[in-house]
C-alpha cells in the first residue's frame, strides 16, 4: 500500500512558492521518496533506498544544500501512518491504474549520430514500475539513466527514461514497461519500419508536448496486447494517449 503526505507550503503568498512534498512511502518493497518543489517544479528528491539527496539538475546542488535526513525522517512519519491506516481499513487497496506511455527521440534522428531515446511513463499509481530497454529485442543497460517519480496534481505520478544511443538503419528500439494496473507489459517501438502486425490503418497520428522542446514532436503509442510495432523517422503512427 502507499501513503502520500499533502504539500506543504513554504511560501503562502509570493511571486514564487516553495514547497515540501508530496512525499510517498509503500510497504510492497519499502520503497519511500520526499521531494521539493519550487513553483511547481521538483528541485531535489530523497529516496530512501539512496538515502541521498538526488537534484533533478545537477547544477542545482551548487547553490544550495539540503541534508537527506530530513527527508528520511518525513518518509519514517509516513512509514507509521501507513501502517496504522491500513489496519483501520483492513488492508482495502487503491485500484491500480494503467500507466500512459510514449516514445520519443530528444533531438532530430541522423543514422551514425548519437542521440537519446526518451521513454516517457505518465499517469502512474501506485508508484511501483518496472522498465526495461531493448534493442532488436535484446534488453539494454548501458547508457540507461532514469529520473524520480514526479508528483501530479491528480496524486498520479510522471517518470522519464532514458537511453542514449547511435540510430542505424537496421535497428529497433523497445520501451517495456510492467505495472500492476496492466494485465501484461506494456511496449512501446521506435525502428525502422513498422511490421504487418500493425498496418498504418490501426493507428491514428497526433503530437504530443509534455515539456519544453520542439512543439508538435511526433511518436509512437501502441496498445500493451499488440505485437511489437516500429516507425520511420520519416513516417511516424501512434495510438492516443486517451
Amino acid at each position: 500500500m502507499t501513503l502520500l503526505s499533502p504539500q506543504e507550503v513554504g511560501a503562502i503568498k509570493a511571486d514564487h512558492m516553495g514547497s515540501y512534498g508530496p512525499a510517498f512511502y509503500q510497504s510492497y518493497d519499502g520503497a519511500g521518496q520526499f521531494t521539493y518543489d519550487f513553483d511547481g517544479e521538483q528541485l531535489f528528491s530523497v529516496d530512501l533506498k539512496k538515502r541521498e539527496a538526488v537534484w533533478r539538475l545537477p547544477e542545482f546542488g551548487n547553490f544550495a544544500y539540503f541534508d537527506p535526513q530530513n527527508g528520511l525522517v518525513s518518509i519514517a512519519m509516513i512509514k507509521a501512518h501507513l501502517e496504522v491506516l491500513v489496519e483501520r481499513s483492513n488492508g482495502t487497496r487503491a485500484p491500480n491504474v494503467p500507466p500512459r506511455v510514449a516514445v520519443l527521440p530528444k533531438s532530430r534522428v541522423q543514422l551514425g549520430e548519437p542521440n537519446v531515446l526518451i521513454c516517457i511513463v505518465d499517469n502512474i499509481f501506485p508508484p511501483v514500475i518496472n522498465v526495461t530497454w531493448l534493442r532488436n529485442g535484446q534488453p539494454v543497460t548501458q547508457g540507461v539513466t532514469q529520473t524520480s517519480f514526479y508528483a501530479q496534481p491528480d496524486h498520479s505520478f510522471r517518470k522519464f527514461h532514458y537511453l542514449t544511443f547511435v540510430p542505424l538503419a537496421d535497428d529497433f528500439y523497445d520501451c517495456k514497461v510492467e505495472h500492476w494496473g496492466l494485465d501484461q507489459p506494456l511496449f512501446q517501438h521506435w525502428g525502422t519500419e513498422p511490421p504487418p502486425c500493425c498496418p498504418p490503418q490501426n493507428h491514428a497520428s497526433f503530437t504530443l508536448n509534455l515539456f519544453a522542446g520542439p512543439p508538435d514532436l511526433p511518436f509512437l503509442s501502441q496498445s500493451p496486447r499488440c505485437p511489437p510495432c516500429c516507425l520511420t523517422p520519416q513516417g511516424l503512427w501512434s495510438v492516443p494517449l486517451a
